[in-house]
């Protein structure tokens, strides 16, 4: 874990591609967003989730590249606060893809998504983050999530 001098609130974590750090993840990005009383509980839970899906594909593209260096390299994790926004980022070294070419689910919200299997992450992030932006290269995909309190009462999009 790091500190900047120039940046109070950064943490940034190697993470081993396994389902038990996704709690972890949980954790600091919950303790991160508690440092600013303008995140609230439930923008809170929107940060944690958007960081549960975003690490759960980071290491499923890992674990797809069996046996390839990038299998067991650490995730990275970066979480930075400044001025009432979060800012998330997660690269993984799974070899890249083309996020125009996932094939299209239902919205998260929709009756019959319960009728397909995965391909929920992206969908879900959007939905909870204000930006999101993934980008793809040939030694993995770093996805980038921005988040900012939500006001007057505003309740999140699901």
């Amino acid at each position: 874990m790091h500190a900047a001098a120039d940046h109070p609130h950064l943490i940034e974590l190697s993470l081993p591609p396994r389902a038990e750090v996704v709690a972890i993840a949980r954790l600091v990005v919950g303790a991160l967003a508690s440092i600013d009383p303008a995140f609230d509980e439930e923008r809170g839970a929107d940060l944690r989730l958007a960081v549960s899906e975003a690490l759960t594909n980071a290491i499923q593209a890992q674990r797809a590249v069996r046996g390839g260096a990038g299998s067991s390299a650490p995730i990275e994790l970066r979480c930075a606060l400044s001025d009432s926004c979060i800012e998330l980022e997660v690269r993984d070294h799974g070899g890249g893809f083309d996020p125009s070419r996932v094939p299209a689910t239902p919205p998260p919200t929709a009756d019959d998504r319960l009728d397909h299997e995965g391909g929920l992450g992206l969908p879900l992030i959007r939905l909870l983050a204000d930006e999101l932006h993934v980008r793809p290269s040939p030694g993995g995909t770093t996805v980038v999530m921005s988040f900012t309190p939500r006001h007057g009462g505003e309740r999140s999009r699901l």
